[in-house]
């Protein structure tokens, strides 16, 4: 896909700072895993430039989320705390909120759709957060989030727009600098824009001229929908196999929209089947289980939609697949 005009335009929301990125390393140090960062020798060599990926699907929770909702649970006073902790989540976000709140000794209640998978429900579940299962989309599950805060006075913390979630997640951007100062390309999950505009910030900070690339399905992609519109749209939510990605960024968008049309240099659109073999490879060559949504960067590097002059950064951002269906699709099954 052409830049459509990503990257010309200033960003106008209220956040956009290294500082607060590297106050919520300090804050999350000893909260959170950092994250490995290996040499894919198959995707290299497919490449003809060193591929790095980057291990975030072995962060506690399975997810990057961990990040963002550790800096923002932490960074809340304690009247906040003790009101609870209420949001929407297609999964890994309420998985990382759930694990943050218990580790603070917070109420948590994740609402979620019913489009997503019993198995990432469970694992919120696990953790002790109380699971509303609200309608279709999370447009839906977010108006009961919304009834929580004003009925309850409950304290939301979302799963992308917010300036700490951010900034948590910003600092998987600064481990990559950190791991791979040389790097000239980075493919990052593109959803809601909490991930790719908190690591698009740290690391464009340091190298304005690394290359941000947006990774995501065909098959109800909010964001990308809304860049091409040039303001936030609602699209309709999908099944897909990366079900992570799916969700919209919300018409009222008051951080994440501005900083990935800012920021982000490009947007690629996977297939289903394209994301099918992302996690097949993710298995089969580098021993990796990885959910579709975190697949999507070495899907892209398999179906020729990356091209890179230097060496390239992916993140496997999760790895919470119902394994029923993992095994189905690296035996064959269809996507």
């Amino acid at each position: 896909m052409p830049r459509a005009g990503l990257g010309h335009h200033p960003v106008t929301a209220p956040f956009f700072g290294l500082g607060q990125i590297e106050v919520a390393r300090k804050r999350i140090d000893g909260h959170v895993r950092r994250t490995f960062t290996d040499l894919s020798p198959s995707l290299s060599n497919r490449m003809g430039q060193p591929v790095w990926l980057k291990l975030e699907h072995q962060q506690i929770t399975g997810s990057f989320k961990l990040r963002g909702a550790t800096n923002a649970v932490l960074a809340l006073d304690d009247a906040a705390r003790a009101r609870g902790i209420v949001a929407v989540s297609t999964g890994n976000h309420g998985r990382a909120l759930a694990h943050a709140a218990r580790q603070a000794g917070a109420r948590a209640v994740i609402c979620m759709s019913n489009l997503v998978p019993q198995a990432k429900i469970d694992g919120i579940a696990a953790l002790g957060a109380e699971i509303r299962i609200i309608g279709h989309s999370q447009d839906e599950a977010q108006r009961e989030v919304d009834r929580l805060i004003a009925e309850d006075g409950m304290t939301t913390i979302p799963p992308f727009d917010h300036p700490e979630v951010i900034a948590g997640q910003g600092t998987l951007g600064l481990e990559l600098l950190d791991d791979v100062p040389d790097v000239d390309t980075v493919l990052v999950q593109l959803s809601g824009g909490g991930l790719i505009s908190g690591v698009a910030a740290a690391i464009k900070a340091h190298r304005p001229d690394m290359r941000i690339i947006g990774i995501t399905m065909e098959r109800g992609a909010a964001m990308h929908a809304s860049l091409r519109a040039g303001k936030p749209v609602e699209v309709e939510e999908l099944p897909t196999l990366a079900d992570s990605l799916g969700g919209g960024i919300g018409l009222d968008n008051r951080f994440t929209f501005a900083m990935t049309r800012a920021l982000v240099d490009d947007v690629i659109l996977l297939s289903e089947e394209e994301i099918a073999a992302g996690i097949c490879h993710c298995y089969y060559r580098e021993g990796q289980i990885v959910e579709g949504s975190g697949s999507v960067g070495v899907a892209a590097l398999l179906a020729n939609k990356v091209r890179s002059n230097g060496p390239i950064a992916v993140i496997l951002s999760g790895g919470n697949i119902d394994m029923t269906d993992h095994r189905t699709l690296v035996c064959g099954g269809a996507p």
